[in-house]
C-alpha cells in the first residue's frame, strides 16, 4: 500500500492510523483497501502485527509516511497501540517553529483492528464531527456486521449504576432510529479517532484491561477529565466480532464472562471511594461466589469458574493501586457530571427481560401436547394405580415403619441417617471404617423429608411406588405416540409389570425407586440437549437409580454413551450427566477392588436376602421370582404347575410382545427399534445378575436381584407396544385393552399376597430390638446384642447389633460381600459357637472387648434341624451363671450378660474429618446439579422505548467551547 503524500503543515488536523492485525486473513486486505479508498486519506500510517502465524503480512509492502512494528503473540490491543504511537511521528516535528506553536495542526489517531473496514467518508465525517465540537476528544463511529453493513453490532458504550459495562446499541437493524443521539459514555476501541494529546495525556488504555472495557475505561477517564465523547452516526466501519475474539479463533463462554467480570470489578476498584475500597475488595470473592450459585439457577454451569477466576484474579492481581493513580492525576471533574449518561437500572431490567423474549416466543409457538394429562385420562390411570396400591398395602396404611425382606426401619434421628453416609466408621456388625454404599444418600435424604419419623419415608416410597410409576410412563409414552389414550395403556403396562410388584412385595426398596424413575430419567436424558436443566435432571436421576440398584450400572452407562454418540451435536451437555454418580460410588469402587472383589460394587443394597433365581423363560416374561407372580403356590394344589404355567404365562404375555415387535412394522420403526434394544439390553443385564453371586445370607450367598433389570426391559417392551398401538388401524383399542388385561391377569396373586397373607411386608412401629434393650441403649447407645439365628442345615447364623438394632441405613455391602472374617468376625464367630453348646471356653474376654451385654436367641425356622440347635443354645446359654434370661421377647428369647464391657470405639479423628470432607464435597456436587436442575421459565417484557438514554449532554465540558 502507498498511502497519500503527507498534509503540508496547516491547522488541518493530522491523523496516524493504527492498524492492529493478528492473524487477519482476508479481513486484512479488505481494511487496507478501505483505507486507500478514504475521502480523506490518514497522514500516516502505523500496522502493528501481534504475533501473525497466518503469512497476513509477511508480503506486505509499506512505504512513505507508512510503518510496521512486530509484537510478540498475545499482547493486548492496548500494548500495540501504545506502540504504534510511540513509533509515528509528530506533527512538525522537521519543522523549526516545533510542535507547540500556534501553526501546529490538531493530532488524532484512528484505532483500527485488521477486521474494520472503514466507509470511504468515515475518517472524513468523523474529523468533521471533532472540529465543530472543539470539546469531543474522543469519537467513535457506527460498527456494522462485515457481512451485513445493514446490521450495527455497536454504537455506543456506557455503564450501569453498578459499574457494568453495556452497549447501548447492540445487533440491531440499522434503520437510522439512533442518529440523532452523539453524546455517550464511551465509544469502541474498533474505529475510535482519539486526539493524541488526550492519549498522552490518559497514558492510553489500562494494562490491567487487557481484553475488554479498554476502550470505555479511557472514555470515561477523559469524561472526568472534562472532556467529551461522541457518536458519528454517519461514520461506518465494518466489524466481524467484539474485542475478546480479536484474534482468537473461538472465546469460550467461561473465559467471556471471566474477561467482562473482571474487567467490571477492577474498573469498581478504580473509580470506588478511598474509605470503601477496602469494603469492595473484601466482598470480591463472597459475592463472586453468590454469584457463581446465581449463574447455577439461571443454567450457566460454564460461566462458574469464569466468575470465580475473576474475582481472584482481581483481589490478587494487582494493577488497581497503579489505575487509581492514574485515574486520580487527570480528574477534573465528579461523577455526579456524567450520571445523565450512565444506564439506569429500569433499563437494565428491560434490557434482561428483553432477550428472553425469544425463548418465550419458542415456548409459546411450541406445538400443542399430544395428549393432556389431565383430559385424556393421565389423571385417571394414576389413580387407578393409587387405589391398587392401596388395596394391595393396606396393612401398611398409617404403620410408622416396615420391615420383612430387604427392609428394616431407618435409624430415628436424621443426624444417625447423614453420619451413616459417606467414608467414616460403621457400626454394623464388629464395626469397621471404610465407605458407605451410594444408597446410604438416598435413605439420608428420603428420611430428611419425614425427618420426625425417618422410618416413615419408606412406608410412603411404597405405597406411593404404584402411582409414580403410572405418572412417569404415562409422559414417556406420550413422548413417542400421537394417539391421545395410548399413554394409559403404556402407563398401566408398566405399572403392573412384574418387576416392581416383585419388589414391593419382597421389600428390595432400591428396585423399587429405580423402577419409578426409570421412565423420567428416559425423558431427561432424551430432552438433555435442550437445556442444563434437563441435563442436570439427568444426572441427579442417573446418581439415585444407579445408587438404588448397582446393577444397572452397566446399562446406564451404555445408555450414556449412546446419547452422546447419537447427539454428539449438543454433548456437551450430556457429557456430564454421570458425574454425580461417580463422586458416590468412587470411594466404594476403591474399596472393593483393593479387596479384590470388584464385582461386589453391583451387590444390592440393604438387608441381604436370599434370592431363588429365575429361569431364563420367566426372565423372558419378566418374572423377578421363580413363582410365577404367586401363581404357581396358588395352582400347586392341581399339580399341572409345572407343564400348564409356563405355557399360561407366555400366552398371556403375548399380545404385548407382539404389539411391540410389530411396531418395527410402522413408520417410527427406529424409535420401536432403540427400545427393543433397550429391552434386550435389560434381559441380558438380568440375565448376568442371576449368575452373580456376590451376597453373603447366613451359610449361603444370594444372586443380585434381577427384577431392577428387567424394570428395564418392561419399559424398553411398554414404550415399543406402545408404538405399536399408535400406528394400529382401528382395531388400536381392542389390542390395547387385551394386553392391558391380560398382563394384569399374570400378576394378580402377587397383588393379593397381603389379603392372602403370603407377603414379607410386616408393620412395625421401628422397634428392632426388644423394650429391654431399647430402655438400655437411652443410657449406653452402643450396646451391642449377639443375635444368634438357627438355620434349617444345623448351622447359626450370627450377627452383632448396636444400640436399638440394625437399621435400613446401617447396612453396607462391604461387610456382605466380604471375602473373608475380620479378626473381630470370627472372634465373634467363636464366641458365638461357644455359647451355644457346653464347652471350656471363657467367653468374658470377648465379651467385654466386642462391648456385648445381651445375647438374642431368634427363633429361627420351623425346622428340625432348627429347632435342635435352638434348644441346645438355649440350654446351654441359660445354664450360664454369667448370663440372666430376661424372657421371650417377639424375636426370640432374650439372655443379659451381667459382666462389665468396654465401650467400643466409634472412629478416629481423622476418620470424622474425612466422613465431613466427603459430604461437603458430596453437598457441592449435587447442590451444582439440583441448582441447574430447578426450571426457570422466560417472562414477558413490557413494551418500552428502545431509545438511548442520555437526552441531553453530559456537564463534563465547558460548552462555550463548542459556540
Amino acid at each position: 500500500m502507498q498511502p497519500s503524500p503527507a498534509q503540508p503543515r496547516s491547522a488541518q488536523p493530522r491523523v496516524t492510523a493504527v492498524l492492529v492485525t493478528a492473524n487477519g486473513g482476508e479481513h486484512l486486505d479488505r481494511t487496507l483497501d478501505a483505507l486507500v479508498a478514504q475521502t480523506r486519506h490518514p497522514d500516516n500510517l502505523v500496522v502493528v502485527d501481534v504475533g501473525s502465524t497466518d503469512g497476513s503480512t509477511a508480503e506486505l509492502a509499506l512505504g512513505g509516511s507508512a510503518g510496521l512494528v512486530r509484537l510478540p503473540a498475545g499482547r493486548p490491543f492496548g500494548e500495540a497501540v501504545a506502540a504504534a504511537e510511540r513509533e509515528a511521528p509528530t506533527a512538525g516535528a522537521g519543522d523549526a517553529a516545533g510542535p507547540d506553536t500556534e501553526t501546529a495542526p490538531d493530532e488524532w489517531l484512528w484505532l483500527l483492528g485488521h477486521d474494520n473496514a472503514p466507509a470511504p467518508t468515515a475518517l472524513a465525517d468523523m474529523l468533521s464531527a471533532v472540529e465543530i465540537a472543539p470539546s469531543v476528544v474522543v469519537a467513535g463511529p457506527k460498527l456494522v456486521d462485515a457481512d451485513d453493513p445493514s446490521y450495527i453490532r455497536a454504537f455506543g458504550e456506557s455503564t450501569t449504576r453498578g459499574g457494568r459495562s453495556l452497549a447501548l446499541v447492540q445487533d440491531e437493524l440499522d434503520q437510522g432510529q439512533h442518529d440523532r443521539h452523539t453524546d455517550v459514555m464511551g465509544v469502541s476501541a474498533a474505529g475510535m479517532l482519539v486526539r493524541r494529546s488526550v492519549w498522552r495525556e490518559l497514558r492510553g488504555f489500562d494494562p490491567a484491561l487487557p481484553d475488554v472495557d479498554a476502550a470505555l475505561d479511557l472514555c470515561i477517564r477523559a469524561r472526568l477529565a472534562g472532556h467529551r465523547v461522541a457518536v458519528v452516526p454517519e461514520a461506518r466501519v465494518t466489524s466481524a466480532g467484539p474485542i475478546e475474539e480479536f484474534g482468537r479463533k473461538r472465546v469460550s463462554e467461561g473465559r467471556r464472562v471471566r474477561l467482562h467480570r473482571q474487567a467490571e470489578l477492577h474498573r469498581r476498584l478504580t473509580y470506588a471511594p478511598a474509605g470503601l475500597l477496602w469494603l469492595h475488595w473484601l466482598l470480591l470473592v463472597p459475592t463472586a461466589v453468590v454469584r457463581a450459585v446465581g449463574h447455577l439457577v439461571a443454567k450457566h454451569p460454564a460461566a462458574v469458574s469464569g466468575e470465580l477466576a475473576a474475582a481472584l484474579a482481581v483481589a490478587f492481581g494487582g494493577g488497581v493501586r497503579r489505575a487509581r493513580a492514574n485515574a486520580a492525576r487527570t480528574r477534573r471533574v465528579g461523577w455526579a457530571a456524567v450520571e445523565p449518561l450512565r444506564v439506569s437500572w429500569r433499563r437494565v431490567h428491560e434490557r434482561r427481560t428483553t432477550s428472553r423474549d425469544v425463548e418465550l416466543a419458542r415456548v409459546e409457538d411450541a406445538p400443542i401436547a399430544r395428549a393432556s394429562f389431565l383430559g385424556d385420562g393421565g389423571v385417571w390411570v394414576v389413580l387407578a394405580a393409587a387405589v391398587l396400591s392401596v388395596v394391595t398395602l393396606y396393612p401398611l396404611l398409617g404403620s410408622p415403619a416396615v420391615t420383612g425382606g430387604g427392609l428394616l426401619p431407618l435409624s430415628t434421628s436424621v443426624g444417625r441417617l447423614w453420619q451413616n453416609v459417606g467414608y467414616g466408621w460403621h457400626s454394623i456388625g464388629t464395626g469397621s471404617t471404610g465407605p458407605s454404599d451410594p444408597f446410604a444418600a438416598v435413605l439420608a435424604v428420603l428420611g430428611s423429608i419425614t425427618a420426625w419419623s425417618p422410618s416413615t419415608s419408606v412406608v410412603v416410597v411404597l405405597l406411593l411406588a404404584f402411582p409414580l410409576s403410572a405418572l412417569g410412563a404415562w409422559f414417556a409414552v406420550r413422548k413417542v405416540t400421537t394417539r391421545t389414550w395410548v399413554p394409559v395403556v403404556g402407563a398401566a403396562l408398566y405399572t403392573i409389570a412384574p418387576a416392581l410388584v416383585g419388589a414391593v412385595t419382597t421389600g428390595h426398596l432400591g428396585a423399587v425407586i429405580a423402577h419409578v424413575l426409570l421412565p423420567w430419567l428416559l425423558l431427561a436424558v432424551l430432552e438433555a440437549h435442550r437445556s442444563w436443566a434437563w441435563a442436570s435432571g439427568s444426572s441427579l436421576l442417573f446418581a439415585v437409580v444407579a445408587a438404588s440398584a448397582p446393577s444397572l450400572l452397566p446399562v446406564l452407562l451404555v445408555g450414556w454413551v449412546v446419547s452422546l454418540v447419537v447427539g454428539w451435536r449438543r454433548a456437551h451437555r450430556r457429557v456430564f450427566i454421570p458425574v454425580p454418580a461417580a463422586v458416590l460410588f468412587l470411594p466404594l469402587v476403591l474399596a472393593q477392588v483393593a479387596r479384590g472383589n470388584p464385582l461386589a460394587v453391583f451387590a444390592d443394597p440393604g438387608v441381604p436376602s436370599a434370592t431363588r433365581a429365575p429361569s431364563a423363560l420367566q426372565l423372558a416374561i419378566g418374572q423377578p421370582l421363580p413363582d410365577w407372580s404367586g401363581w404357581l403356590p396358588a395352582t400347586s394344589p392341581l399339580g399341572l404347575a409345572a407343564s400348564v404355567l409356563p405355557v399360561a404365562m407366555a400366552v398371556l404375555a403375548l399380545p404385548v410382545v407382539l404389539l411391540a415387535v410389530g411396531a418395527l412394522l410402522g413408520h417410527r420403526w427406529a424409535v420401536a427399534g432403540a427400545a427393543l434394544l433397550l429391552a434386550l439390553l435389560g434381559y441380558a443385564t438380568a440375565f448376568g445378575a442371576t449368575h452373580l453371586t456376590v451376597t453373603g445370607v447366613g451359610s449361603t450367598t444370594t444372586i443380585v436381584w434381577p427384577g431392577s433389570a428387567l424394570s428395564v426391559m418392561a419399559l424398553g417392551i411398554v414404550v415399543a407396544a406402545s408404538i405399536g398401538i399408535d400406528v394400529l388401524p382401528r382395531t388400536a383399542p381392542v389390542a390395547g385393552l387385551v394386553a392391558a388385561v391380560l398382563a394384569g391377569v399374570a400378576v394378580a396373586p402377587a397383588f393379593a399376597a397381603s389379603t392372602l397373607g403370603d407377603t414379607l411386608l410386616r408393620p412395625t412401629t421401628g422397634r428392632v430390638l426388644s423394650a429391654y434393650v431399647n430402655a438400655e441403649a437411652q443410657a449406653n447407645p452402643d450396646v451391642g446384642t449377639l443375635v444368634v439365628e438357627p438355620q434349617t442345615d444345623g448351622s447359626l447364623a450370627v450377627s452383632l447389633e448396636r444400640g436399638q438394632g440394625s437399621t435400613l441405613d446401617d447396612q453396607t455391602t462391604l461387610d456382605s460381600t466380604a471375602l473373608r472374617l475380620s479378626r473381630s468376625g470370627a472372634q465373634l464367630a467363636t464366641l458365638a459357637g461357644n455359647l451355644a453348646s457346653r464347652s471350656g471356653y471363657d467367653p468374658e474376654p470377648a465379651l467385654r472387648q466386642l462391648g456385648i451385654s445381651f445375647v438374642l436367641l431368634d427363633d429361627g425356622p420351623d425346622a428340625d434341624g432348627a429347632q435342635e440347635v435352638h434348644d441346645r443354645a438355649a440350654g446351654a446359654i441359660g445354664q450360664d451363671a454369667r448370663f440372666t434370661s430376661i424372657g421371650e421377647t417377639a424375636s426370640g428369647r432374650l439372655f443379659h450378660y451381667e459382666g462389665d464391657v468396654d465401650r467400643v470405639s466409634t472412629g478416629s479423628a481423622a476418620t470424622q474429618a474425612t466422613h465431613v470432607l466427603y459430604l461437603v464435597v458430596l453437598g457441592v456436587v449435587f447442590g451444582a446439579a439440583a441448582l441447574l436442575a430447578v426450571p426457570t421459565a422466560p417472562r414477558r417484557r413490557r413494551a418500552t422505548s428502545n431509545v438511548i438514554e442520555a437526552e441531553e449532554p453530559a456537564t463534563t465540558f465547558d460548552e462555550e467551547r463548542d459556540e
